[in-house]
């Protein structure tokens, strides 16, 4: 059952307790169930959610135990498609994807998170994103950095947005709030386990103001 909970501060200080936890949990898992659990998702992904061929795909650096889609991008490139990777340019604004090229050079970006070392920006079409957490809505438990947030608001209309996590990652709600947007799907390590596009707003309330 969920949690109660009263107002904008309280959900910040649950989310942050609840992000605490998961990191641990996800960095707890054994380098053998971390591959198994991470090949599993993948075939669920590339069985679930379909994109054109030369689709731009937005994708991420894996970091903290996150799924490894980097083999997926690559197969996506070969077929004549594009991958770009997510390029913080200041901590305050919309990320950037910046197009990816397996045999360019990288150099490191924010948090030592490896980035293409030349610039050459491109829209999404297809966006999968690693939350640390998600619920049955399809709305995802970040970093607390916001910069996702601010990315999807900036973006219209929105891409396909898939969430690829472990399934025990899974939360009751996260409490969404107006500057929330659902994921289009939510795959993990089980299958498709939500998808937060038909009714979402609804579960939104908005505390700050509260």
């Amino acid at each position: 059952m969920a949690e109660s909970l009263r107002d904008w501060e309280e959900i910040r200080r649950w989310r942050s307790a609840r992000r605490r936890e998961l990191l641990e949990r996800r960095a707890a898992m054994s380098p053998r169930e971390r591959r198994v659990r991470g090949a599993q998702a993948r075939r669920h992904l590339l069985a679930s959610a379909r994109w054109d061929r030369h689709a731009v795909l937005g994708i991420y650096w894996p970091i903290r135990g996150e799924i490894d889609v980097l083999d997926i991008a690559r197969d996506h490139i070969r077929a004549g498609g594009v991958a770009a990777l997510p390029v913080v340019t200041r901590k305050d604004a919309a990320v950037e994807f910046w197009k990816w090229d397996p045999l360019a050079r990288m150099e490191r970006g924010f948090w030592n998170i490896p980035v293409p070392a030349v610039a050459e920006p491109v829209r999404p079409d297809v966006l999968i994103i690693p939350p640390v957490g998600f619920d049955p809505a399809g709305y995802r438990l970040g970093y607390g950095g916001g910069y996702y947030d601010r990315t999807l608001a900036s973006m219209s209309p929105l891409p396909l947005r898939i969430a690829l996590a472990y399934a025990d990652a899974e939360l009751p709600t996260i409490h969404p709030q107006p500057h929330d947007i659902p994921m289009s799907l939510v795959v993990t390590d089980e299958g498709v386990r939500a998808t937060g596009e038909a009714g979402a707003p609804d579960a939104r309330t908005d505390y700050r103001t509260g």
